[in-house]
């Protein structure tokens, strides 16, 4: 059997942010006993790091976690839109990134942020997963945690999507809001 529901996470090079995403994500969905029914992938707004593995950090910090990786960066295309159903964007930037780049409206409304399904309410930190790719081991697991946190919200929703046979999920648990940009636009990151 084909999975029928289809996630792609996306961050700015496909090295740090989305491969962990994409590494508990597919660990909550085995957990769950839909691996037969839903796809987990990754990819970058950006083909920076095109056929390069994980960054070292983000592959340490997941072993320590106990999560399985293997990755090989690849860069987000428009054209993908059509056999995903869910476009997880790790933070604001990629989120208006992903969006404009959608084909049409029905696409866009496939992308959301990661914290959006993370439950609770106020995100401490905002809405981002930040790039800890200019930072030490402590952001590298300050990102998983953030990660972690987000990824059991977005399992119901998804559970919820592949038992009903929706296309895309509902809401998320703390909206998903296109929150206003930077007064000061952010350095590119790498991950």
């Amino acid at each position: 059997m084909s999975p029928s529901f289809r996630v792609c996470f996306v961050c700015t090079g496909n090295i740090c942010r989305s491969p962990m995403a994409e590494s508990v994500f597919r660990a909550r969905i085995a957990d769950a006993g839909l691996g037969d029914l839903v796809e987990v992938g990754s990819a970058g707004t950006g083909g920076w790091h095109e056929g390069e593995g994980a960054d070292p950090r983000t592959v340490a910090v997941l072993r320590a976690g106990g999560y399985e990786h293997t990755h090989t960066a690849r860069q987000f295309r428009a054209s993908w839109f059509d056999r995903l159903e869910l476009v997880i964007a790790l933070d604001s930037g990629h989120l208006r990134t992903l969006r404009r780049l959608a084909p049409t409206a029905s696409d866009a409304a496939k992308v959301r942020l990661l914290r959006s399904y993370q439950p609770g309410g106020t995100l401490a930190g905002g809405p981002d997963v930040p790039d800890p790719y200019y930072g030490g081991s402590a952001e590298f697991a300050e990102c998983l945690e953030m990660i972690e946190a987000a990824s059991d919200g977005l399992l119901a929703a998804v559970r919820a999507a592949v038992t009903t046979g929706e296309s895309t999920p509902g809401e998320p648990v703390s909206g998903d809001t296109q929150h206003p940009p930077r007064s000061t636009p952010p350095a590119e990151d790498a991950g």
